[in-house]
């Protein structure tokens, strides 16, 4: 593909992203009203979010395999379209097994659409273009997390919480034909043997990583069975490991972790993933509990960090041009650290507009970090390294946001056993920021011309 059809490519898997972004959003304000027409608590109704999740994290392992025996063009269009239709069928019955399986062909399908969709755009992008292609990719990370409370709440009071998945009927079909015309990807499929070894391990691991989040984020009563899990989860990520670097066809190759610019991203960049999981959730919740704030006014704040994000978009690629890849990342968590141990020191009587501005703050450090993170992680990789890259990528990254949410809900339990609801939350909100020094020190480490080539 040329530039300019890479670019209308990239904005097809941008849209996709978008997509299953806001999918997954948006359907966390529907949660009270799907448990009222369902006749089922809070808690159960929450399983239409964990199943999609674990769905996508179990399968996503699977994607880079599936790339190489089809068509990827074939396979992004045929996941967007059960994507689309699964999503539809979600609305049509109002009965939580059927949905609960619906929920989870989405994630199947959404493990198959993202990670196919995005190595199409990097097995055809120039070196120099990388930056500016990936560039794209980013906006729908950014728009949908903020978009999607306010829209949801607008489907949900004027119609019902079915149009919720109805709604991804018009972006599908968009996404389909534009796909379509758009997208030229001619790889010849390859004679890879499926590694059902390696599958199971990363996948049990995936999972009971996920598991464990999803159950440490319901506070102290769930710690022992959450440790549990997660202690059983990180086994498995060992030998899995151990598995993928042994066999001759792994299901996906670790050689790309032999690269720094790749390897950063996989261990400062997991904990940076985990913070952008956690900060939106504890400042939600600092702002409702322990300050006594509506779920309207505390959303509000929140979104500054979007704002942020969306506000510094249009220059994140001039300044990693100018400055290079390693201190636009020490500048991006140098601010995203900074106003986490910000928000640290937040009190009843802090300033609205000092919140916000803070918050704000967040977003932009976020914004850069993240642009600059997914570039360099690929800026050094061969064209036959990155469909693995992009696999284990793609599996690092949930993993790491789902458990963020996880992690925060624990130690806030923890630490309000002993203290007052509002240090508890200020305390967590420290420890994140103390995680976060981790990536800013470990990006000092790296050369001045790191992933010099993309820019």
């Amino acid at each position: 593909m040329n530039e300019k059809s890479l670019k209308r490519a990239a904005l097809v898997v941008a849209a996709a992203l978008f997509m299953q972004m806001l999918d997954s959003t948006i359907v966390t304000t529907a949660l009270p009203q799907i448990a009222d027409d369902l006749s089922v608590n809070q808690s159960t109704a929450s399983l239409l979010v964990s199943v999609y999740m674990l769905f996508a994290a179990v399968f996503i392992p699977l994607s880079g395999w599936m790339a190489k025996k089809m068509n990827r063009k074939a396979l992004f269009l045929l996941a967007v379209l059960i994507f689309t239709l699964s999503s539809v069928a979600v609305g049509l019955v109002d009965n939580l097994a059927y949905i609960l399986v619906m929920r989870a062909l989405q994630g199947i399908a959404g493990a198959m659409m993202i990670p196919v969709g995005k190595l199409i755009i990097l097995e055809n992008v120039a070196s120099k273009n990388l930056l500016q292609i990936l560039s794209y990719l980013i906006w729908p990370a950014l728009i949908a997390p903020a978009i999607a409370p306010l829209l949801g709440g607008y489907i949900i009071s004027a119609l019902s919480w079915h149009w919720i998945f109805f709604l991804n009927l018009p972006i599908g079909l968009g996404i389909l034909i534009a796909g379509y015309f758009l997208i030229h990807d001619e790889n010849a499929p390859e004679d890879a043997p499926f590694d059902m070894v390696g599958f199971i391990l990363v996948a049990l691991a995936a999972g009971l990583i996920l598991i464990a989040a999803e159950t440490l984020s319901h506070g102290l009563k769930s710690l022992a069975l959450g440790s549990t899990l997660l202690v059983l989860g990180f086994i498995l990520s060992i030998l899995s490991f151990k598995h993928l670097q042994r066999v001759d066809q792994p299901l996906f190759a670790l050689d790309a972790l032999k690269t720094k610019t790749f390897r950063i991203y996989t261990t400062g960049g997991s904990i940076f993933w985990i913070t952008i999981g956690a900060l939106p959730y504890l400042l939600t919740l600092l702002l409702q509990v322990p300050f006594h704030w509506s779920a309207v006014e505390a959303g509000t704040y929140v979104i500054f960090i979007f704002l942020g994000n969306l506000a510094i978009k249009p220059f994140t690629t001039f300044i990693i041009k100018h400055t290079g890849y390693k201190y636009a990342l020490v500048i991006a968590l140098g601010l995203a650290t900074m106003s986490t141990f910000l928000m640290a020191a937040f009190e009843m009587n802090t300033a609205k507009v000092w919140i916000a501005f803070v918050a704000f703050v967040s977003g932009v450090g976020r914004s850069l970090a993240l642009t600059a993170y997914n570039s360099l992680a690929f800026s050094e990789l061969t064209k036959k390294e990155k469909n693995a890259a992009n696999t284990l990528q793609s599996v690092m990254q949930m993993l790491s946001q789902a458990f963020g949410v996880g992690f925060a809900a624990t130690l806030v339990a923890l630490f309000s056993q002993a203290f007052a609801s509002s240090l508890a939350y200020q305390i967590t909100l420290f420890i994140m920021g103390v995680i976060s020094l981790y990536p800013l020190f470990e990006v000092l480490t790296l050369p001045k011309n790191a992933g010099e080539s993309t820019l």
